[in-house]
């Protein structure tokens, strides 16, 4: 045998296995996507359900969701939509689509996201009827990169129940400290307008809150050694909750117009 037929046959053997493997890759992508999906969909109704203080041992994840309702708004009215079934909606993807979002300019992007969405998700649960927790979602950029979260909001004054991430690049045991227990606990409870929706007036500041603040109920303490992150989380804020974001839709709310 020739070392020409050597080499040859190493090529075919070399190619037929390169060829295998990437069918094997292939095929399991293909058919893993639907477990992917499906895992990544059980873990924002477990966020969904943790931040709005709903998260129970016991029941799975799937079961529990179900007293969560999912509509979608109009960002631009304030209203509800249903021109997109919110079972197959894509918030992040749609603020990708230059035809389905808007691009910022520089005085409203606060929160640093480029572009935002013409329709938007809310979650929502009811008890007897009325509606108690709005829970939305917020996203804005950090120090390292996007944050990805929610806000949950009492459905009567909108004050915080809770706010949480499931995602982000900050720094841990600084700005990563947005997954510490002790600091999401601050926010249950604080106002994040005042007496109308025409402002956002809860803050991040420097150093111990005193309860005898008068204005104790609108801050929450900032992150230390982490100033680029609380930043990005104020502004975040500023953004989802003005008139860019929530605020149109929860004044229709309010008012009976949504």
């Amino acid at each position: 045998m020739s070392s020409n037929d050597t080499i040859k046959k190493t090529f075919i053997v070399a190619t037929v296995l390169c060829l295998v493997c990437a069918v094997v890759v292939s095929t399991a992508a293909v058919v893993l996507r639907p477990i992917q999906e499906q895992n990544r969909q059980a873990d924002i109704q477990r966020n969904i359900l943790d931040i709005a203080g709903l998260l129970e041992e016991g029941p799975s994840v799937q079961e529990q969701f179900e007293q969560v309702e999912t509509r979608v708004i109009n960002l631009e009215t304030g209203t509800y939509t249903d021109e997109v079934d919110p079972d197959d909606y894509d918030q992040l993807a749609a603020a990708r689509n230059p035809e389905v979002s808007n691009q910022l300019t520089e005085e409203q992007d606060l929160a640093s996201i480029s572009r935002r969405e013409k329709y938007g998700k809310v979650y929502q649960v009811s008890e007897n009827g009325e509606l108690k927790t709005i829970i939305l979602p917020i996203r804005g950029y950090g120090l390292w990169g996007t944050l990805f979260g929610f806000i949950a909001l009492e459905a009567q004054t909108y004050d915080v129940v809770g706010l949480g991430f499931y995602e982000h690049k900050e720094t841990p045991g600084l700005g990563g400290e947005v997954d510490n227990p002790r600091w999401r606990e601050q926010w249950e409870g604080k106002r994040i307008y005042g007496n109308d929706l025409d402002d956002v007036e809860i803050s991040l500041v420097k150093g111990e809150i005193q309860p005898s603040d008068p204005d104790a109920d609108y801050k929450v303490q900032g992150l230390t050694g982490a100033t680029l992150t609380t930043r990005g989380v104020q502004y975040m804020l500023d953004f989802w909750m003005g008139e860019q974001g929530y605020a149109k839709f929860l004044r229709n709310l309010k008012a009976g117009e949504a």
